[in-house]
């Protein structure tokens, strides 16, 4: 013998101003994650473009201390 977990619905059962109600919810969720998905975006974009300039200054970090040890050993002989 099977339960039975849920009853069947009528239209009667539907209370129309809370499922307005709640199908507003719905819609103003959906644009604040759109709006949220934007602003991730953007946010990913200057993040990727931090770590650009982030490796070119680590580039020029070390091209500089490079030198200095070169001129460095090179007076000290």
């Amino acid at each position: 013998m099977r339960l039975r977990l849920y009853r069947s619905l009528d239209m009667s059962d539907i209370d129309l101003v809370k499922y307005g109600v709640l199908w507003q919810k719905v819609e103003s969720m959906e644009a604040k994650i759109d709006k949220m998905e934007t602003q991730l975006e953007t946010l990913i974009e200057l993040a990727n473009k931090g770590r650009g300039g982030f490796w070119m200054g680590m580039a020029f970090v070390s091209a500089i201390s490079t030198l200095l040890g070169y001129v460095s050993h090179y007076w000290s002989k």
